[in-house]
């Protein structure tokens, strides 16, 4: 892995899956660096906080290491245009496309995540699915 590889949000939240596969999976795959959005990092925490439960205090613990491991890509209005039109071209939803804006503004060439097509390809970006491939 590397700087060019784009994690979605599910990746993270992987990291505190009960099935010990995806989440060590998932610890490989950041332990290598790579990039987020800060998209990313505020899908994790409310869904950390609503579904795992986990104090905030927790969150910022474990979205603090993810800062450090990883590239924050930060929105703009060329990335919120982008995702506006990746939505409409390939009719996805505006969230999915803003990431996917988000990896392609950060140069990504692989966007890792299993809400998505495995192997789908656009704007030199492909997507694949950490725990199947």
């Amino acid at each position: 892995m590397s700087e060019t590889d784009f994690f979605d949000t599910n990746v993270l939240l992987n990291l505190l899956s009960p099935d010990v596969t995806k989440s060590e999976r998932a610890e490989d795959l950041l332990a290598d660096r790579g990039t987020v959005s800060i998209q990313v990092l505020d899908e994790f925490a409310s869904v950390a906080t609503r579904k795992f439960r986990m104090s905030m205090k927790g969150v910022r613990d474990t979205l603090g290491i993810v800062r450090r491991i990883c590239t924050v890509e930060v929105a703009d209005i060329e990335t919120h245009e982008l995702g506006l039109d990746i939505a409409e071209r390939y009719k996805l939803s505006v969230y999915d496309s803003m990431l996917l804006a988000a990896a392609i503004k950060a140069k990504c060439t692989t966007f890792y995540s299993e809400d998505l097509q495995n192997g789908f390809k656009l704007d030199g970006l492909t997507i694949r699915n950490p725990f199947t491939c």
